[in-house]
């Protein structure tokens, strides 16, 4: 049984790389009663919605998080939320500030009057490793809405509403991840990185997927959920997706960590190892602080990508982005690497 058998799930973002996973993933394996794609974009729902001909639990609902109205209509009867949408691009977030602040705050604290206003049971909210010592616009602005949703089961009060938070590194091949950049990059004969030593954390979606349903099953509210996921050398990838093309180092671009980080620090003291994974347990000890059986962390413990015990290397690197790959792309990637070699080749010598 899965606590999604029987409930109805809306997800925010829903045609998004992992709304479009999560939601693939809830019809194959549970009996969901319904589940609902809330989003702004209508072209990406009616796409989504040819992938689902003879599905009748799927809905779609044009809508943007910044409207509380809206939102108090699509959670209308819903028992579970994953609140997937954001503005994430950090050049778009630091050019277009107010924007990001009303998606990514006022949105989230949408999602928390509409779920409280109509019952909803749980709400699963995605955050990010740029939240944790953020440096730039969206970091900030999703440790803002990290703070809003953990505190958000005060705002409940006497409510069976109940919210937690979900909060993982990067993505393997998600819309806006450095793969398809790199891919486009590659065709040019010339791969920038901004330097040598920078790490990331990396998951595949369908393990990003796979955490935000495992911890729907045991959140009680007010946590943050933290994979214990490997990293990666930006060098690495590089090497992984092209290795025959020219590197360029071109300097850490504004508002970008060498390395980055998934808990502080400043969080140690509130931080549980359970095992597979952490847990960022509330400011406020309320009810459920026994419920979590895990060891507390030292104070000086901070999870970050360099410091990390588990590394991809690059073969591993290359399975993973082999594995359901754009087989004309490499073909144009060779072409244009053979191509651009017979040219140096044939090249006149200039005396």
């Amino acid at each position: 049984m899965s606590i999604l058998d029987g409930k109805t799930i809306l997800v925010t973002g829903g045609t998004g790389s992992f709304g479009k996973m999560f939601i693939k993933t809830i019809l194959a394996e549970t009996t969901a009663q319904k589940v609902i794609v809330f989003s702004r974009d209508e072209l990406k729902q009616f796409e989504m919605a040819q992938l689902y001909p003879n599905e009748p639990r799927i809905r779609f609902f044009i809508g943007d998080v910044r409207d509380q109205e809206r939102l108090h209509r699509a959670f209308h009867g819903v028992d579970l939320v994953v609140h997937a949408a954001a503005m994430k691009q950090i050049g778009a977030a630091e050019y277009n500030p107010f924007e990001a602040v009303r998606t990514n705050i006022i949105g989230a604290q949408n999602i928390i009057n509409a779920a409280i206003n109509q019952g909803v049971k749980k709400v699963v909210a995605l955050s990010t490793d740029k939240a944790s010592s953020p440096i730039n616009l969206y970091g900030a602005t999703k440790l803002v809405s990290d703070k809003l949703f953990t505190q958000g089961n005060v705002y409940a009060g006497k409510q069976d509403t109940r919210f937690s938070v979900v909060r993982y590194g990067n993505v393997v091949g998600s819309r806006g991840s450095v793969i398809p950049l790199f891919k486009k990059l590659a065709l040019t004969g010339t791969l920038p990185i901004t330097d040598e030593k920078m790490t990331r954390f990396w998951i595949t979606l369908s393990e990003a997927v796979r955490f935000v349903l495992d911890n729907f099953e045991v959140m009680v509210g007010g946590e943050i959920f933290v994979p214990k996921i490997p990293s990666m050398r930006i060098l690495d990838l590089a090497k992984a997706i092209a290795p025959d093309v020219e590197i360029k180092i071109v300097g850490i671009r504004p508002g970008e960590k060498l390395h980055e980080e998934m808990i502080s620090i400043h969080d140690a003291r509130r931080t549980l190892d359970v095992g597979t994974n952490y847990v960022i347990m509330p400011e406020m000890n309320w009810q459920h602080q026994e419920k979590l059986n895990g060891a507390v962390m030292p104070s000086d413990f901070c999870y970050s990508s360099d410091n990390n015990p588990d590394w991809i290397d690059v073969d591993r690197l290359k399975e993973m982005i082999d594995h359901g790959e754009d087989h004309a792309w490499k073909s144009n990637l060779r072409s244009r690497i053979a191509g651009k070699n017979r040219m140096a080749s044939t090249a006149p010598v200039k005396t």
